[in-house]
């Protein structure tokens, strides 16, 4: 490989270590504020780390080489792996006692929005830790977002390619200049963050919970500033605005945009926007019916938790109302089918994702008709758009190594001693970036701390491989990708 590719791809990565050193700065001074003595580490690791991104950044500059696909595919991962890694350093360094897994792990979460945690005591943490955590959330879903829009559409992996069938759009972007996006989509990521985190404090939480999970929420991590999450507050309201703004983060952002700055509203009647509401609303009706009718449970507060939950799940946010593990076989069945399934391509959120959905059943049935009508002409449609071969490829191969690498992190956890179940759920949560598993000891009302740091390092490695959308790490790590 070109050495300039090299030099390139680590420059990139050391310019976002000085704008992750620089946050550092927000949780240093939300200690210095309540007092906490934890501010020194915050300080201490900002000045570690910009100094040695300075340097890098200064002993690597050189013109821009042109753009092709061996250096999206290095600057992506190198970004990720880099922001997991200055993500980890202030938590292992903190007064929490972490191991060096454990930090790794809890950062990487927070970067890949999965929301899991292996800190217990999350009422007692400094603030300054709750405040990283969240910013790490927020961070990584403006990264999730900008990846998808301007840099995977090139490496045919995602982003545009899907946002174009997504938004109805066959030719023209939706603004002519890419900074008129990248402002456009900032605005409302923050504008939407701002009052989610209004509307959060109206209804109840503390101001600096009702930020913490207002970046947490926008982004669907799910990380939260209590033990217990939503159910901390015992509010009905609570879990309605919550819903909403997790749905609301579900969508495509980039028909968000088009949404809200040319008020393009044929652009709602999206085929996967349809499908993700229709399996939201299903899945949450049915766990209310079951809580009501099984489980005795006051029809209002069965739809208010249920459509919580389910949206959560869904959502890949990962907060929680109550331990739905529970409620009963059927919600343990239900939510971990909603593990796999997603929201929509182009938003923050994990799992498979309605746009993928929709092209695989409709595959499955156009290859029934061929077998019917061998001589037919059938074409695999989205909406009313024909995908074309190379996206029914792309989602083909993303669904089989989903699937593959789901069983194999199963099998790893499974042999270093964890039970089947435990080993089933913590995979699949990992890689669809969900965050709580549908078993006891890692649900809603459980940690990832039972977990080795061996075991920590598989998890951390899966949260990646799913937020990237596995492709992009996978063909960095072929031989063929580093010959020159």
């Amino acid at each position: 490989m070109n050495a300039t590719i090299y030099r390139s791809a680590i420059h990139i990565a050391a310019i976002s270590g000085i704008y992750l050193a620089l946050a550092m700065l927000v949780p240093a001074f939300v200690d210095i504020y309540y007092g906490s003595r934890n501010a020194e580490v915050f300080l201490l690791c900002a000045f570690m780390v910009g100094g040695l991104s300075l340097t890098t950044a200064a002993a690597t500059r050189a013109g821009p080489p042109p753009f092709n696909k061996r250096l999206g595919f290095l600057v992506v991962n190198l970004l990720w792996i880099v922001a997991c890694l200055v993500g980890a350093l202030p938590l292992w360094l903190s007064s929490l006692k972490l191991t060096f897994a454990e930090a790794l792990f809890e950062s990487a979460s927070a970067i890949s929005t999965t929301g899991a945690t292996v800190i217990v005591g999350l009422d007692r943490a400094p603030p300054g830790i709750l405040m990283w955590r969240s910013l790490l959330h927020w961070l990584g879903g403006v990264g999730i977002l900008a990846l998808g829009l301007f840099v995977m559409p090139y490496l045919r992996v995602g982003g545009m390619s899907f946002f174009k069938l997504e938004s109805s759009e066959t030719g023209d972007k939706p603004f002519a200049r890419i900074a008129s996006y990248t402002r456009a989509f900032l605005a409302i990521y923050v504008t939407i963050t701002l009052v989610c985190a209004v509307t959060y404090a109206t209804l109840g939480m503390s101001r600096f919970d009702a930020l913490n999970h207002a970046m947490s929420t926008v982004a669907t991590g799910g990380l939260s500033t209590h033990d217990a999450s939503f159910a901390h507050y015992k509010s009905l309201p609570l879990l309605w605005a919550a819903t909403f703004f997790m749905t609301l983060s579900s969508l495509p952002f980039s028909v968000l945009i088009l949404f809200v700055v040319r008020r393009r509203f044929d652009l709602l009647s999206d085929p996967q926007i349809r499908v993700f509401l229709g399996y939201l609303l299903v899945f949450a009706i049915a766990a209310s019916l079951y809580l009501r009718l099984h489980n005795g449970v006051e029809f209002h507060e069965a739809l208010a938790h249920s459509f919580f939950t389910v949206s959560s799940i869904l959502s890949t946010t990962g907060f929680a109302s109550d331990d739905y593990t529970q409620w009963g076989p059927f919600i343990v069945a239900l939510a971990f089918i909603a593990t796999f399934m997603g929201g929509c391509s182009g938003s923050t959120s994990g799992g498979i994702k309605a746009y993928r959905i929709i092209v695989l059943i409709n595959f499955l049935r156009t290859g029934l008709h061929r077998l019917i009508y061998p001589d037919g002409i059938h074409a695999v449609r989205y909406g009313s758009k024909t995908v074309d071969a190379d996206v029914q490829r792309g989602v083909f191969l993303f669904f089989l190594t989903f699937i593959a690498l789901a069983a194999f992190g199963a099998l790893a956890l499974g042999l270093l001693g964890y039970d089947v179940m435990t080993a089933i759920s913590a995979s699949t949560t990992a890689l669809s970036n969900v965050g709580p598993g549908v078993t006891e000891a890692i649900g809603p009302a459980g940690t990832f701390a039972i977990f080795d740091d061996a075991a920590l390092y598989i998890l951390s490695f899966l949260m990646v491989l799913g937020r990237l959308e596995i492709l992009t790490v996978l063909v960095v790590l072929t031989p063929l990708f580093w010959k020159s």
